[in-house]
């Protein structure tokens, strides 16, 4: 049933911390991303210091994505049961504890054991981010505090390349301490200055009862929508993670670049567009919203749409400008979808498993999208082109845009 309060009237209401949260949120998200993702960027200064293979340097990023992915659905629980904020507080603490103490690591086992404790603590801090980001922004202005929140991850991951550079001039170990140390400093600080918002804001999911873990695993599942969310998730996982892992060499391939080239067009015209699109499709779905509660649906259908289309003129253009004008539409298009998510979540899922909802998500497009990417290279050993990837990504995209226009008519719950 449809909130009584109009949406403009909710905006009106913000708590005093609302736009506060979203910026201390989004440099934690930014820390989170470039914790995560560094030592990808560095790979020749870690292997010249502790001898590995290449498989286990693939492993360090293999055990981190699975830890994360099984603890996501338990710690956005735990987002769910106890205060948001001292989640995050707590997640952003420990995780840069062992951010500084992979600094000093001696073995790769040791490495190995860093990177699997790094996805148990970071596995908390999205969950309950996102779910405090729509604590605070009930009416129009959810959309855009969503996608500034995940903009900010996104730019984490941009910026992750720091850790090469750095690693470069001054050691491998030296951007861990860098980054441990300023993940310290930032957890004291929003210490300070983090809240949840005034319980008196939310009193009807307040008179709620806590729900056991069984019970929410229960309520998830038996929620019909919310399982084509998770068809959703799954497919767009896998579209997500095709692009990310062979686009840089399909652009390298088809309009023959050199490795560098290709991989920079790539990353750096999909970051871009992607936080682009972040912002765009949050500020549209917030102002078309006060005239179409359906608002927040439509606009990621439409941006898939587009993305869709952006991703067959990739696979079939032989012009490298056209390409990369599909790189930044495709960019563009995909992340309206994520500025909405936990929006979408919202009206879908009992308040009460808001955190948790996104952390089943994250769990199945995490698993569904690393299948995909392995799957891609069995493709690739079958001398399938590249090209074929994308168009099955098109037609993935199509289906997530499908499923969103027929969950259009959901109405949000009175709890908002």
């Amino acid at each position: 049933m449809a909130s009584s309060t109009p949406p403009h009237s909710l905006a009106s209401k913000l708590p005093s911390r609302a736009w506060l949260a979203v910026a201390l949120l989004w440099l934690t998200a930014c820390l989170n991303y470039i914790d995560r993702l560094m030592i990808t960027t560095m790979r020749e200064s870690v292997k010249a210091t502790i001898p590995m293979t290449e498989a286990q340097f693939g492993l360090l990023t293999t055990v981190f994505l699975l830890v994360y992915a099984v603890a996501s659905p338990f710690a956005g629980f735990i987002a769910d049961r106890f205060n948001r904020s001292h989640v995050i507080i707590g997640s952003l603490f420990f995780w840069s504890i062992f951010t500084l103490l992979t600094a000093y690591v001696q073995t790769y086992d040791q490495l190995l054991a860093t990177r699997a404790v790094l996805g148990i603590a970071q596995a908390a801090c999205m969950p309950a981010s996102v779910a405090l980001i729509v604590d605070y922004h009930r009416g129009t202005t959810r959309s855009l505090a969503s996608g500034l929140l995940l903009g900010g991850a996104m730019v984490g991951a941009a910026m992750s390349g720091l850790g090469g550079w750095l690693a470069e001039n001054h050691g491998w170990t030296y951007a861990f301490k860098i980054f441990g140390l300023a993940g310290i400093a930032h957890a004291i600080v929003l210490v300070f200055l983090l809240r949840d918002p005034p319980a008196v804001s939310d009193p009807a999911a307040q008179a709620q009862p806590s729900v056991r873990l069984g019970e929410a695993f229960a309520a998830l599942f038996t929620n019909r929508a919310y399982l084509v969310m998770m068809i959703y998730a799954c497919l767009l996982g896998v579209v997500s993670w095709s692009v990310v892992g062979w686009m840089p060499t399909y652009i390298k391939e088809q309009f023959h670049l050199s490795q560098g080239e290709a991989g920079l067009s790539t990353t750096v015209y999909l970051y871009v567009a992607g936080l682009v699109g972040m912002l765009l499709g949050g500020a549209w779905a917030d102002r078309w919203s006060r005239s179409n509660e359906q608002a927040r649906f439509l606009v990621p259908v439409i941006g898939l749409s587009l993305a869709a289309l952006a991703v067959l003129m990739i696979a079939n253009t032989p012009l490298l400008g056209l390409a990369l004008a599909g790189l930044v539409l495709y960019g563009l298009g995909r992340h309206f979808a994520d500025a909405n998510m936990m929006p979408i979540l919202c009206v879908l899922v009992d308040p009460r498993h808001r955190a948790m909802s996104w952390g089943v998500s994250t769990f199945f497009s995490c698993v569904v999208g690393g299948l995909g990417i392995y799957a891609g290279g069995m493709l690739r050993d079958a001398q399938v082109d590249v090209s074929r990837i994308f168009q099955f990504a098109s037609a993935n995209i199509v289906v997530c845009a499908l499923l969103l226009f027929f969950l259009r008519h959901r109405r949000a719950a009175p709890t908002g």
